[in-house]
């Protein structure tokens, strides 16, 4: 049976081994549901996932339409264990960001006619040729470029602009384009797309087949490295703050929850082969 990884996963170990234990190890849920951050991109990709696929379906909606859809979501979505690090923001600023990330999308991308084949396609990428560990994910967008023949990967950012250096070394969009190879063949040109619309700008970077085939060797080894892990130490970092787990992490100080070891499947089946005691 293959063993699926997501590229978060693989980025949670890397950058604290022990948030990488709390979450998908011992499955804690956190007192902290999630943080501002992530609540404005989750609903963000959402309105423009809806936006597509109504395009799809012929019924273009206004920017109007747009926004209302964001905001009924937000709404629905809200809870007061939202965390907001930067206390010169508030609630509504993130609201409002989105308003305004969504709007300037709207206004420079209409008619939306890039050839949209789907959104949030899954892909499943075997690392392996015996399909032991698998990369599963989400694609925000698929386009096929008619004028140069291309698939395109697109994928929405709610952060500020990165380095291209950092656009270079995205393993993400990396791992999707060779899963769309295969779906679609080896031969075929795959550019990545990211959409930073703080900046409402787009950036674009091909790979060669080369470069990927290397990526995905580079991930299959770190995949091992995860699974031969036995000692998952926190990584103090300036992502701390923003981390669910951080008041249970040991490296602040506090006290991680005690965690019951599961039984084995032969520990279970020799407790259940043992007579039961009628009375009592």
């Amino acid at each position: 049976m293959s063993k699926f990884y997501s590229y978060s996963r693989l980025e949670t170990f890397e950058k604290c081994p022990l948030k990488f234990k709390f979450k998908y190890i011992d499955k804690i849920i956190p007192e902290v549901e999630k943080t501002i951050e992530a609540h404005l991109g989750k609903l963000v990709h959402s309105a423009l996932e809806w936006l597509y696929k109504e395009v799809k379906n012929k019924k273009t909606p206004s920017i109007d339409e747009l926004i209302k859809f964001y905001v009924s979501e937000w709404e629905k979505e809200f809870t007061p264990k939202i965390i907001v690090v930067r206390k010169e923001m508030t609630f509504g600023d993130y609201l409002n960001k989105g308003v305004e990330f969504l709007a300037a999308y709207y206004l420079k991308n209409k008619p939306f006619d890039d050839n949209t084949i789907e959104v949030e396609k899954q892909i499943n990428l075997s690392l392996d040729d015996e399909g032991k560990y698998k990369i599963r994910g989400f694609i925000d967008r698929l386009t096929y470029n008619l004028s140069t023949g291309e698939y395109e990967i697109h994928d929405y950012k709610t952060a500020n602009s990165p380095s291209i250096e950092s656009l270079k070394n995205d393993r993400q969009l990396s791992l999707y384009s060779l899963a769309i190879k295969e779906l679609f063949g080896k031969d075929k040109e795959v550019r990545m797309v990211w959409h930073f619309l703080a900046l409402n700008k787009k950036f674009h970077i091909k790979k060669t087949n080369e470069e990927l085939t290397a990526l995905k060797e580079e991930v299959k080894r770190l995949v091992e490295k995860i699974e031969a892990t036995n000692d998952f130490p926190p990584k103090k970092s300036a992502l701390c703050s923003w981390c669910e787990y951080k008041s249970i992490c040991p490296a602040w100080g506090n006290a991680p929850p005690k965690i019951e070891k599961q039984k084995s499947l032969e520990e279970i089946k020799e407790e259940n082969s043992k007579p039961l005691d009628i009375w009592g």
